[in-house]
């Protein structure tokens, strides 16, 4: 990817930087100090080792690369055991599709199947039913004054979906999408030691309630996809507890996918049309037209992940810098997204834009769950604007304290 030459960085300015990001203040509008971080050039050094890389071409070219891999289980492990990598929630969560490489991710993702447009067609009558159950309570808490958006909507929409499909009790669903919400501080850029201890006791539990499940559904296998998952590993591997704990992963991998990114886009999609009057208006005039126009340009604008990883499988000059291999490089997509060289006044929110993102990733590690992501931020926009009058926002949201993925803690609406 270049030849090599001899860049100069300002690697107390990095720290500076990163020190910044990870402040509440930084979190909550982290696009500044991007900007401040690609004038520090297109790949910088990590200020804990590796590098960050903020242009959108070479964060595009290293996600369709081959010669850049996936943190997998064996590079973890080669990372020593007290490091984060080693985590028991980091080990588990390296045995999950998105965590594999091939020919290890090729074996599981044609187990796991896809959201193809008959699963999708499938989905598509419960996504609205749901929707609209959702809104009606919206609605409800509306007549009495202000309501959490995000609590009453954007947080109980992908669980009732990946719920439904995968056939979970109902009963079961709001301790399911809290652990999702916990374990997800394993695959933060800088989590702290509490907070992987939170990942790990989150993930125990996950491990416990999906291995269970996976029991259950063998004893009467239906037709949803933990049974399909069952019959496809019986015939992959003939050691059944091994081929249980390849359908607990797989949905452990469609539950935690399904859930924390999807609820981050619907709040964040909901965010940026109730904040500006004008946009509310726009969506209302021609919703055939603008409703996938802004799901997708919130995925550019404000994409649920902000920061992906990748190792390099040899040694190579990236943009004139020298990577050693297995040296980790952080994709920062929230950054790589508002790159002038990609996008046109990209810090201006404009869905008459062209699409282009990385918010599902790309390559061979392309979002299993996007058309699934886009049913339902693309329903819920719909039904929102045709359902109700201009919302308002109350007060500015707060968010999670973390810097990779992010995610709306509130979301305080009124009638306008």
């Amino acid at each position: 990817m270049g030849s090599v030459t001899t860049p100069s960085f300002d690697r107390r300015a990095a720290v500076s930087l990163i020190s910044r990001l990870r402040t509440e203040r930084g979190q909550d509008n982290p696009f500044p100090i991007y900007q401040e971080l690609r004038s520090q050039g297109a790949v910088i050094p990590a200020p804990w080792g590796g590098y960050l890389v903020t242009s959108y071409e070479l964060c595009d070219q290293i996600l369709r690369s081959s010669a850049w891999l996936e943190p997998d289980k064996p590079w973890r492990e080669r990372q020593g055991p007290r490091t984060r990598w080693n985590a028991p929630s980091a080990r588990e969560i390296s045995s999950t599709l998105p965590a594999l490489n091939p020919p290890d991710h090729t074996r599981v993702r044609r187990a796991a199947g896809s959201f193809d447009r008959g699963t999708i067609e499938q989905l598509s009558g419960t996504v609205t039913e749901d929707t609209d159950r959702l809104l009606d309570a919206l609605v409800d808490r509306l007549r009495d004054g202000e309501a959490d958006f995000a609590a009453l909507v954007s947080e109980e929409l992908p669980i009732a979906t990946v719920g439904r499909w995968l056939d979970l009790p109902a009963a079961d669903w709001p301790r399911l999408r809290d652990l999702t919400h916990e374990q997800v501080f394993t695959q933060e850029l800088l989590p702290t030691a509490s907070q992987l201890v939170r990942s790990d006791v989150a993930m125990a539990e996950l491990r416990e309630y999906f291995l269970e499940l996976v029991r259950d559904r063998r004893t009467r296998l239906r037709e949803d996809p933990v049974s399909e998952w069952i019959r496809t590993w019986d015939l992959l591997e003939p050691d059944q507890d091994k081929a249980d704990e390849q359908v607990y992963y797989l949905a452990l991998f469609v539950l935690l996918a399904a859930l924390e990114t999807t609820s981050t886009l619907l709040s964040t999609t909901a965010l940026l049309l109730v904040e500006n009057p004008r946009r509310w208006d726009l969506v209302t005039a021609d919703p055939d037209e603008l409703v996938p126009a802004f799901v997708e340009e919130t995925l550019r604008y404000d994409p649920p992940t902000h920061v992906i990883s990748r190792v390099s499988a040899a040694d190579c000059v990236l943009n004139g810098v020298q990577i050693r291999t297995d040296e980790m490089v952080h994709l920062m997509v929230g950054a790589a997204h508002r790159d002038p060289g990609k996008h046109p006044r990209p810090e201006e929110f404009d869905p008459h834009r062209r699409p282009a993102h990385l918010a599902f990733s790309g390559g061979i590690h392309y979002c299993l769950g996007a058309p699934l992501a886009r049913l339902e931020a693309n329903t819920l926009l719909r039904q929102l604007v045709r359902r109700l009058p201009r919302l308002t926002l109350v007060r500015p949201p707060t968010r999670a304290p973390r810097v990779a993925f992010r995610r709306l803690l509130n979301l305080d609406v009124d009638l306008a």
